[in-house]
């Protein structure tokens, strides 16, 4: 593997994944930039917001600009596991079952509402996203590769909504939210093309086989000691302070490595730096730490700053 340089140096191939995401999502380019990272990293996204905010536009370019398969399932009440994984049917003609595949087994699956089905249907999603299979009848099948959810999901303060559990939590990487546009974009919206055509002329830029050596070189990214030793204290204030209901588990500080080496690698480093920890900190720990005061079921954005604050850098 070519390591980068410590000078910037932004693989092409990405900086222009990123400026063709930013012409359909538009004045969003941090979130963007989050879910690339998200996706180099080998995660799983989810997008909290308001209908009509572009959440479903974001996951369908992102599959578009990668070349991946591309699977949608709109969440009900009545949703049933094996809408998601698939199922067995008889058929006569050869008196056996065949195994018709769910939406699951693709590239990118869409899972929009994922909160608007109940947590019986959620669980569905629980092996494949932790382990890349699916057990249906007691027959283990591989998915797809890469293989990602991106989830959205509504402010559960609407109607019709099931929290999801932390175990569902804990498997998407980072959570987002895209917010409301500003004066600028909102303009440029207003007065620009349709998004959905523009969709339609949207091209690949990368395919599979680069986005696999992408994520290998992420992997790659080194993280000295002294960095390290940052994350350890982040995880063990979260542990340790008395002012969240349970800290992060080592699985959650594997994510929060993970999309730390991601965000310096779309910075052009093979080198991480506590400023990349601190970038992706919000969309990887907010939706895995509760206040105690249980004012919340997640982390605001002032809970964060105070998270940062009270973790000095030593380095």
């Amino acid at each position: 593997m070519r390591l980068l340089a410590d000078k910037k140096e932004t693989p092409s191939a990405l900086i222009e994944v990123l400026k063709h995401l930013d012409q359909i999502v538009v004045g969003k380019s941090r979130q963007v930039r989050l879910s690339l990272a998200c996706i180099l990293a080998r995660g799983h996204l989810l997008v909290e917001d308001l209908p009509g905010m572009g959440k479903t536009t974001l996951a369908h370019a992102l599959a578009k600009v990668m070349h991946l398969d591309f699977q949608r399932l709109q969440f009900t009440s009545d949703l049933l596991p094996a809408d998601i994984t698939g199922v067995s049917i008889y058929d006569r003609n050869t008196a056996s079952f065949s195994f018709h595949p769910g939406p699951v087994f693709t590239q990118l699956m869409l899972a929009d509402e994922i909160n608007r089905a109940t947590p019986k249907a959620q669980s569905a999603l629980l092996e494949a996203m932790e382990e890349g299979q699916v057990t249906v009848e007691g027959e283990t099948r591989q998915l797809p590769e890469p293989f990602f959810v991106v989830a959205t999901q509504n402010p559960i303060e609407q109607s019709g909504t099931f929290a999801l559990p932390e175990s569902q939590l804990d498997r998407f990487l980072m959570r987002i939210e895209l917010g409301y546009p500003d004066h600028k974009a909102e303009r440029e919206i207003l007065s620009g093309r349709n998004r959905k055509h523009m969709m339609t002329d949207l091209q690949a830029v990368l395919n599979q086989q680069q986005l696999l050596d992408f994520q290998q070189q992420v992997s790659e990214v080194f993280a000295s000691d002294a960095v390290l030793d940052y994350l350890q204290q982040i995880l063990a204030y979260t542990r340790q302070s008395g002012e969240y209901r349970a800290g992060i588990s080592p699985r959650g500080g594997l994510s929060l490595l993970a999309a730390a080496k991601a965000w310096a690698f779309l910075d052009g480093r093979n080198h991480m730096l506590p400023e990349d920890i601190k970038a992706v900190v919000p969309c990887v720990l907010s939706h895995r730490l509760q206040p105690v005061d249980g004012r919340s079921a997640s982390l605001d954005h002032q809970g964060i700053e105070n998270l940062l604050q009270a973790v000095s850098v030593n380095l």
